[in-house]
C-alpha cells in the first residue's frame, strides 16, 4: 500500500465517517457553487425598495460572517488533523495557517508532498474534504477552511486567471461563445473573474463533475 494510500485508509476509518463526509461534502459542494460560482442571479425588475434590500443583506451579511477565533480555531483544528495524517503516511511537512476572508486557510509546503496533490488537485480535493469532516466532527458547524498542498493552489489560480484571459481574448476576436473544460468549483471562480476582469460575462453550464465556465460574448 502506497503512503497515499495510508493516508486515505486512516482518513477515511468508519463507514459512519464516511457517511458523514457524504454529507458535510455534498453541503460544501453546494457552498462553494453558491459562494465561488459566477452564475449571474436573478434580479426582480421591480427597484422599489432595493434600497432597503440592500441594508437588509448586507445586515444579514454581517451577522452570518464568522468571527475571526472561530476561523483561527478550524485552521488549528485542522492543522492537528493533516499532522496527524503526515505522521502516518511518514511524510515530511511544515504547516503553515492564516485567516484569509472568511475562511481559514492552512497550508502544507515539503518537497515531497506532489502525491499528495494528485492529477489537477483530485487527491488535494478530496484530503480537504477528509479536514473539513474533522472540523465538523469538533465544532459542529460547516466549514470553508481550504486546503493548500506545497503552493498548488497558488500556481493553478495563475493558471488559471490566464486560462479565463485568452478564453476571453479569443471570444473577443470571433465573437463566439467558448465553452472549457469541467472544473471544480475553486477554478471556475477564478476563470470567472479573470473574465470579468477582461469586460466580458461568463456563466457556468452542466452538473458536478461535467460543470464548466462557458465565456460569452459582450452584448
Amino acid at each position: 500500500m502506497s503512503q497515499r494510500d495510508d493516508m486515505v485508509a486512516q482518513a477515511t476509518g468508519t463507514d459512519d465517517e464516511a457517511s458523514s463526509l457524504q454529507a458535510v461534502g455534498s453541503a460544501d459542494e453546494a457552498a462553494d457553487q453558491d459562494d465561488l460560482d459566477g452564475d449571474e442571479p436573478d434580479f426582480d425588475d421591480d427597484e422599489s425598495g432595493a434600497d432597503e434590500a440592500a441594508a437588509q443583506e448586507a445586515s444579514d451579511g454581517e451577522a452570518d460572517r464568522p468571527a475571526v477565533a472561530d476561523l483561527e480555531l478550524e485552521g488549528e483544528i485542522a492543522a492537528d488533523y493533516i499532522e496527524g495524517l503526515l505522521d502516518v503516511a511518514d511524510l515530511d511537512g511544515d504547516i503553515d495557517m492564516d485567516v484569509e476572508g472568511e475562511r481559514a486557510v492552512v497550508s502544507v509546503v515539503g518537497a515531497t508532498l506532489d502525491e499528495l496533490v494528485g492529477r489537477r488537485g483530485e487527491v488535494l480535493e478530496a484530503l480537504q474534504e477528509l479536514t473539513r469532516l474533522a472540523v465538523h466532527q469538533q465544532t459542529g458547524s460547516r466549514t470553508r477552511m481550504m486546503l493548500d498542498v506545497g503552493g498548488y493552489r497558488q500556481r493553478r489560480r495563475a493558471e488559471l486567471a490566464e486560462t479565463g484571459q485568452d478564453a476571453a481574448d479569443e471570444v473577443l476576436r470571433t465573437g463566439q461563445a467558448k465553452k472549457l473544460w469541467p472544473m471544480n468549483p475553486f477554478e471556475r471562480k477564478i476563470v470567472h473573474d479573470a473574465v470579468a476582469a477582461a469586460g466580458l460575462r461568463s456563466e457556468s453550464e452542466g452538473e458536478e463533475p461535467q460543470r464548466r465556465v462557458v465565456v460569452l460574448p459582450a452584448g
